[in-house]
C-alpha cells in the first residue's frame, strides 16, 4: 500500500494545572483537547510503480477524514479509468491499458477540516499482439437477424480460463430471454436461448474483456458492445425423401418447392440447420471440400446465383439450373438443395442470417460443429459447455 501523508497519532491531551491559593489541582475532563487528524491517503498502486499487470484493480483509501474525488487516466489524456467511492475507499471499475503511463489524483478533508490532495504516477506492463485475444462478434452491429442465429464470439488467440471471460460476457434481451453460453473451443463461444428467438426481440451482447486474464499470460484486447434485433420468423424444411422444401413463414406454410438434394454417395445432413452466408453469385470449386482436381466427383461451378450457406463443409442452398428435370422426382447433388433459379430468388429474398433450415429423411446425420449446429443439443447438454454451469434470463 503507498501511503501520501504521515499518519497523525490519535489522540493528545493537554493538562491544564489551575493555581490557587491552597496548591495544586487535578485537571478536570472538560480540561482534555482531542488534537483532530489530517487526511492520509493510500493507493494500491506504488507511485512511480513499472511494470504494473494490467489486470490490476485500482484502489485508493482515506484514513481521518473523507475522500471526495478520484480520477485515474492515462498521461496523455486518451484513456480513463472510472470508478466509484464507498465509505473510505474508491475502487476502480476498469482495467487498464498494456505500456501506459497513468495519473492517480485523490483529494478529500481531514478530520481536521483541511483539504489534502495527493498525486501518484504509474506505468503498465507492455503486451505483444500474441499476448493479447481479441473478440470478434457475430451478429453485426445493428443485424438483423432469424429466430435460429446464435451470439458467437471467436478469439484469436486461445482462452484457457474460460469461467474469467464468461463472467464478464453478457447477453441480454428484450423481452428477458433465457440462454447460455457454450464454448465449443478455447478460441469460440456461442450464446444461444433456451429456445428459439422470439421474433421482435432487441438483444445487447457485452463483453467486459479488456485486459481480463484469459489464462497463460494472455489478456482481453478490448471490450465489445454490439445490438442487433431478431426478424420474423422465416423456417425452411428440407425432405430428402419426398424431395421438397417447405418454408414457413410466422408459422405459416407459404411455399412448397421442389428440390434436388444429396444423392447416394453424397447425402445431405439430417439435422437442425441455420443460414450462415447469403451470395448472390458465388464461384463453387470442389477443391474447397478436399475434392482433388482429377477426382470424377470434382466440379467447378462458375457464378451459381442465389447461395446460402448452411454448414462448413460446404452445404448450400441455391440455384440449380442444370438439374431441373431431377428437382421434385430425384437427388442429385453432391449434397447441395438445388432448385429453379426463380424458386432459389424467391427463397433468398426471404432470408436472412440466422434463419433455421431442418432437413429430414436422410440417413445421414449432421455433425457437431459442422457449421452453426447448437440446436441440434439438448438444453441440458447446452449447459454442460458453459464454463460456469449457468443459464441467464437476459434483462
Amino acid at each position: 500500500m503507498s501511503t501520501w501523508g504521515t499518519r497523525a497519532v490519535g489522540l493528545l491531551t493537554v493538562m491544564v494545572l489551575a493555581a490557587s491559593c491552597t496548591g495544586g489541582g487535578a485537571a478536570s475532563p472538560e480540561d482534555e483537547v482531542e488534537a483532530k487528524a489530517p487526511l492520509t491517503i493510500s493507493a494500491s498502486v506504488d507511485d512511480g510503480a513499472s511494470d504494473v499487470a494490467v489486470d490490476t484493480v485500482v484502489t485508493v483509501d482515506g484514513f481521518e477524514g473523507q475522500l471526495a474525488e478520484v480520477s485515474l487516466a492515462s498521461d496523455d489524456g486518451k484513456s480513463t479509468v472510472p470508478g466509484e467511492i464507498h465509505g473510505v475507499r474508491w475502487t476502480a471499475s476498469g482495467l487498464l491499458e498494456p505500456a501506459t503511463s497513468y495519473v492517480l489524483k485523490a483529494s478529500g478533508t481531514g478530520d481536521d477540516g483541511k483539504p489534502v490532495t495527493r498525486i501518484s504516477r504509474f506505468t503498465t506492463r507492455a503486451l505483444t499482439l500474441d499476448e493479447q485475444t481479441y473478440p470478434a462478434v457475430a451478429p453485426l452491429e445493428g443485424e438483423t437477424v432469424g429466430i435460429g442465429m446464435p451470439v458467437i464470439v471467436s478469439f484469436d488467440v486461445p482462452v484457457t480460463d474460460r469461467a474469467a471471460f464468461e463472467k464478464r460476457m453478457k447477453v441480454t434481451a428484450q423481452p428477458a430471454t433465457a440462454g447460455g453460453w457454450y464454448w465449443l473451443s478455447n478460441n469460440t463461444a456461442h450464446w444461444r436461448p433456451k429456445q428459439y428467438w422470439k421474433p421482435g426481440t432487441e438483444v445487447s451482447v457485452d463483453l467486459g474483456l479488456n485486459s481480463v486474464h484469459a489464462g497463460n499470460g494472455i489478456y482481453g484486447q478490448q471490450d465489445q458492445h454490439v445490438k442487433f434485433r431478431v426478424g420474423r420468423s422465416v423456417m425452411t424444411v428440407v425432405d430428402t425423401r419426398r424431395h421438397r422444401a417447405t418454408v414457413k413463414i410466422n408459422g405459416k406454410n407459404v411455399r412448397t418447392i421442389p428440390v434436388s438434394t444429396g444423392d447416394a454417395d453424397h447425402r445431405s445432413r439430417n439435422g437442425i440447420k441455420v443460414v450462415m452466408e447469403k451470395h448472390r453469385s458465388i464461384d463453387m470449386d470442389a477443391a474447397t471440400t478436399g475434392v482433388d482436381s482429377d477426382d470424377p466427383n470434382y466440379y467447378n461451378l462458375k457464378g451459381v446465383k442465389w447461395a446460402m450457406r448452411v454448414t462448413n463443409s460446404g452445404e448450400f442452398l441455391h440455384a440449380a439450373p442444370w438439374s431441373g428435370a431431377a428437382q421434385g422426382n430425384a437427388n442429385v447433388s453432391h449434397g447441395c438443395v438445388g432448385m429453379s433459379t426463380k424458386d432459389a430468388a424467391w427463397v433468398f429474398a426471404q432470408s436472412k442470417r440466422g434463419d433455421v433450415v431442418s432437413y429430414v429423411g436422410s440417413p445421414r446425420r449432421l455433425e457437431p460443429g459442422n457449421g452453426w449446429t447448437d440446436w441440434n443439443r439438448s438444453w441440458d447438454e447446452w449447459l454442460e459447455g458453459s464454463a460456469l454451469g449457468e443459464d441467464a434470463e437476459g434483462a
